[in-house]
């Protein structure tokens, strides 16, 4: 008998940041010691990623939406922000040799719990930044993922998430720059 896992979003921020850091101390610090700091200038910098990525939260300059299980713990995440938080984007010389418009939001990660993967945490994750964007104003925004349709892709390529789970939202296909990667993007409407 399977039961209902009830989840919650909210975002990043200092009332939550314990309950991001249990969530990345619970899972060895995320691909060996990231704290999602790999998107953000400071990432080559040195230092202790936690700390920096702490700095980050409490001066609202790291912006998730962090799904939250039925008991309160996180469980994933989605990162966005503006591309001066993120300036660090995979496909990078690709990227340029044609660059898109430039943004208002990037959206580079996502992260779930090894227990609670296979259970939609990426799709609420991401429902969750684009409702966090639209009551930031919205524009513009624009993620470098992976299609996965027709093939099977590792699970750690997938920190981006898919194309296809894009699209569900409404993004477009703009430009392949990988061999599976593409950017993708839309206009977020801004609510009040």
């Amino acid at each position: 008998m399977m039961t209902q896992q009830l989840y919650t979003t909210r975002p990043l921020d200092a009332s939550t940041w314990s309950a991001f850091a249990e969530l990345v101390e619970r899972n060895n610090g995320i691909f060996g010691g990231c704290w999602c700091i790999g998107f953000h200038p400071e990432r080559n910098a040195g230092g202790d990623h936690r700390m920096l990525k702490q700095q980050r939260v409490l001066t609202d300059r790291a912006h998730a939406a962090l799904v939250f299980d039925q008991d309160g713990l996180a469980q994933g995440w989605c990162q966005f922000g503006s591309p001066e938080e993120l300036s660090e984007i995979k496909h990078k010389r690709e990227y340029l040799k044609d660059a898109p418009p430039v943004p208002a939001w990037r959206i580079t990660c996502f992260y779930a719990d090894r227990k609670h993967r296979g259970q939609g945490i990426a799709k609420l994750a991401l429902e969750g930044a684009l409702e966090l964007i639209a009551r930031s104003g919205g524009g513009l925004t624009e993620a470098i993922t992976e299609v996965t349709q027709g093939r099977q892709a590792p699970g750690a390529f997938l920190f981006s998430a898919t194309v296809e789970l894009f699209e569900q939202f409404g993004f477009s296909r703009k430009r392949q720059v990988g061999k599976h990667a593409w950017i993708v993007s839309k206009v977020i409407d801004p609510v009040t």
